[in-house]
């Protein structure tokens, strides 16, 4: 069984810049696809981007695209933010689960076998 790890958390003021690593104990079939997921304060959780390993493509909520990036380390995935809004704050999980079914549809169901513990993101206005 894969573990996820994520770091990177903290306070930013609005615009600011953080990136927020997961770090897998295994890259194999079983972290063939891998997300970062948010839960704002007393709010649903929502999925911000998708990751295909066998891709360097990503897919990006439309709620950060253009201020969020996703990108593979050697042995993390990455979550780069951007010009980071106080709607940001919350949350964030990495997930990861086996190569199966459309990638996008795994995202919105939030379909995936193995999940992080969270690092909290804040920003203030």
């Amino acid at each position: 069984q894969v573990q996820l790890v994520e770091s990177g958390g903290g306070s930013v003021e609005a615009g600011g810049s953080l990136r927020l690593s997961c770090a897998a104990s295994a890259f194999n079939y079983y972290t063939g696809y891998m997300a970062w997921f948010r839960q704002p304060p007393g709010k649903e959780r929502e999925w911000v981007a998708c990751f295909y390993a066998g891709s360097t493509d990503a897919i990006i909520a439309d709620s950060v695209k253009g201020r969020f990036s996703i990108s593979r380390g050697r042995n993390t995935l990455d979550l780069q933010m951007n010009g980071l809004k106080p709607e940001d704050s919350g949350m964030y999980y990495c997930a990861a689960g086996p190569p199966d079914g459309d990638l996008r549809s795994r995202c919105r169901n939030a379909e995936f076998s193995t999940w992080g513990q969270g690092t909290q993101v804040t920003v203030s206005s």
